[in-house]
């Protein structure tokens, strides 16, 4: 029970997805879970499962990418649960290109559904953490935003993550006077529905082989690393991008 009485927000919770897995474990430890997807009834499907359980989780289809409608998602969850003490900003969505390749429209895209998707979150679960006396923000980013990756044509993707990483360091300093802590993890190859839509076989082969662990990552591995961040054991741990990435960022075998 490592989150007990903890109220969370979660984005993506999609089945077979890292929020999916995140939302499970969760709940699981204790805390009322408010998820969401933008796949029609994908956030509802996986709450009511654990609903059944007899665990407290609701889920919503939210297209995050919409400012007005990430914010009464958030607003709705706040009212339902009295309250924020976590945010989990999972949920993105993804755009590969070449370089020489890259139309400004595609290079925008991935920053809205990357960057500005944490934004529309953290601005308005940041005013309910200011008035609740803190909480615990966790971003999600990659470890695309740490080293180079040539498969896909990672440009707007890298760029996209990097400002996560950047943006979670100077939330943390803003927030810590108000109990306020941000931190972000840089996952490696995670397999996933979304991962496997995004990245051919080629590319997966190519990033494994960066891996010193020699497997992919699971919605289980970064599961456990968000409870971590999201539960009081981390109390002094803020402004923070760990990497979860197989070894990937180590070094090479």
């Amino acid at each position: 029970m490592r989150l007990e009485g903890k109220r969370v927000l979660i984005t993506g919770t999609a089945e077979g997805g890292q929020g999916g897995a995140a939302q499970e474990l969760f709940a699981k430890e204790g805390a009322r879970v408010v998820g969401c997807d933008v796949q029609d009834g994908a956030a509802e499907a996986t709450a009511a499962a654990l609903t059944e359980a007899g665990y407290d989780v609701h889920g919503e289809t939210v297209d995050l990418s919409d400012y007005d409608a990430a914010k009464a998602w958030v607003d709705g969850a706040a009212e339902r649960l009295g309250g924020i003490d976590v945010l989990y900003n999972n949920a993105a969505g993804y755009g590969f290109a070449p370089f020489a390749e890259m139309t400004p429209d595609l290079f925008a895209h991935v920053l809205k559904v990357e960057l500005q998707l944490v934004f529309n979150t953290t601005s308005p679960a940041w005013q309910h953490m200011l008035k609740g006396g803190g909480g615990s923000i966790i971003n999600t980013a990659s470890y695309s935003a740490l080293r180079g990756i040539k498969p896909l044509g990672q440009v707007a993707h890298a760029a996209a993550k990097g400002g996560v990483v950047a943006m979670t360091k100077s939330l943390a300093t803003e927030g810590a006077a108000d109990g306020i802590r941000v931190n972000a993890f840089s996952p490696g190859f995670v397999k996933s529905p979304a991962t496997d839509a995004a990245v051919p076989k080629e590319g997966r082969e190519y990033q494994l082989g960066n891996h010193l662990i020699k497997r992919p990552g699971t919605g289980e591995d970064t599961s456990y690393l968000a409870l971590y961040l999201a539960s009081d054991e981390s109390s002094w741990v803020t402004g923070q991008n760990i990497s979860i990435d197989g070894g990937a960022t180590a070094g090479f075998d």
